[in-house]
């Protein structure tokens, strides 16, 4: 399955499919127009590799310096577990 973004509903970025390295620029260029608070719905993403990671956080540093946050949901058993692993689940509010 490709990787594909889009926005929920109810305003929350929507993760689908496989997020690798390749993949992580196109991720780059929609979360650098982040510049508020935001969730990220991860319920339809099935991997994301230690590119996205990066992203993830870089943006959560970006956001926190003018007292912004990412929220990220559904995370499925083994992406929480990468988090855990990497310590991530100590930056980023999961839920």
């Amino acid at each position: 399955m490709m990787f594909e973004v889009s926005r929920g509903e109810d305003g929350s970025i929507l993760l689908r499919g496989r997020l690798d390295a390749v993949q992580a620029e196109r991720l780059a260029d929609v979360f650098a127009r982040i510049v508020t608070s935001s969730t990220i719905d991860f319920r339809e993403l099935d991997y994301i590799s230690s590119a996205g990671l990066g992203i993830l956080f870089e943006t959560h540093k970006r956001l926190a310096d003018s007292g912004g946050a990412l929220r990220l949901v559904n995370l499925k058993p083994h992406i929480r577990e990468l988090f855990g692993i990497g310590g991530f689940d100590q930056i980023f509010e999961l839920e």
